[in-house]
């Protein structure tokens, strides 16, 4: 990319398209676009290829999508399918059909079967049943995968498909409907610490194996695949490092300053023991993670007490 050439974020307000938007302005490029989703609902083919061909973005970098929590996509599955698949095709569509140079697609770890291997590999995609309570959501990122790739060998384009493992960082969702473990946490530590209580139940025992990457890494990594790399396969954004559920939830529980008791309810479920994705084929390229998570964890509570409607 050159620094005056046009580059269009899908989803810039969510924590992904933030983090990318600071990574292109951090890097001097000048000609960034983008759209609410009231000025622009990427769900309507029409208004889609209307900007497209209004703007004609040289580069995208694909970060819209309906995103939630286990319980969210359990209960909601169409929707998540349904809107998913939506944006994806409309955006890679149109990025095709206008002549984009490049395009980075955000896939999710979602997308690996329920007992895949571990470290999982690029290639373990589609081997084997998909964890039910996501299938929607895993479903429809898939097949923009499948679209991506299919345009590559189709059309000689060079879509980029990118698997970040679970992310982390400045800009995260909080609601207790929506968040992920690890924000949901900060949220959880921080309010048991202003309101004083002695204990904070989380679900399962603590044993199964997480792994967590700091946003603004896989915003460096997307630009730097943007630049160096051609899409002919997938890439897993990852740390390599797996960590107990148990253990971070000490880590955050002493970075907010909790200092009660931790409780296991293990009448509620596990989820999947363990899941760490493979990092080898993304540092073969000489990219490799910056942010530890203490660290992370660290600028992302700031960025909780600084930006968020929390008492503190």
């Amino acid at each position: 990319m050159e620094k005056s050439s046009k580059v269009y974020v899908a989803g810039h307000r969510g924590m992904v398209g933030s983090a990318i938007v600071r990574e292109l302005n951090k890097q001097g490029y000048n000609n960034i676009i983008t759209r609410t989703h009231k000025e622009l609902d990427l769900t309507r083919q029409d208004k889609v290829e209307k900007f497209f061909a209004e703007e004609k973005p040289e580069y995208v970098f694909l970060a819209a999508a309906k995103v939630g929590n286990m319980i969210a996509n359990a209960t909601s599955p169409a929707d998540f399918i349904y809107e998913n698949m939506m944006i994806e095709m409309n955006v890679i569509c149109s990025a095709y059909k206008y002549d984009c140079k490049k395009i980075i697609f955000l896939g999710s770890s979602c997308m690996f079967p329920f007992s895949a291997p571990q470290p999982l590999k690029e290639e373990y995609i589609l081997t084997s049943p998909l964890e039910e309570d996501t299938a929607g959501y895993s479903l429809a990122k898939i097949a923009g995968m499948r679209y991506c790739l299919y345009l590559n060998q189709q059309y000689n384009t060079q879509f980029i498909v990118v698997i970040p493992t679970n992310l982390y960082g400045p800009n995260d969702n909080y609601e207790p409907s929506r968040s992920h473990v690890l924000p949901a946490f900060i949220r959880r530590f921080h309010e048991a610490k202003i309101n004083g209580f002695d204990s904070v139940e989380c679900w399962g025992d603590g044993t199964p194996i997480r792994e967590f990457l700091f946003v603004d890494d896989l915003a460096e990594l997307c630009l730097f695949l943007m630049n160096n790399y051609n899409g002919e396969k997938e890439i897993n954004a990852s740390t390599g490092k797996g960590i107990s559920v148990k253990k971070l939830a000490e880590i955050v529980a002493d970075i907010v300053g909790y200092k009660g008791k931790i409780l296991w309810n293990t009448s509620k479920p596990n989820g999947t023991m363990q899941k760490v994705l493979d990092a080898t084929r993304a540092t073969s390229l000489g990219w490799k993670y910056k942010t530890e998570l203490n660290d992370g964890i660290k600028i992302t509570y700031e960025d909780f007490l600084n930006n968020f409607n929390v008492v503190k």
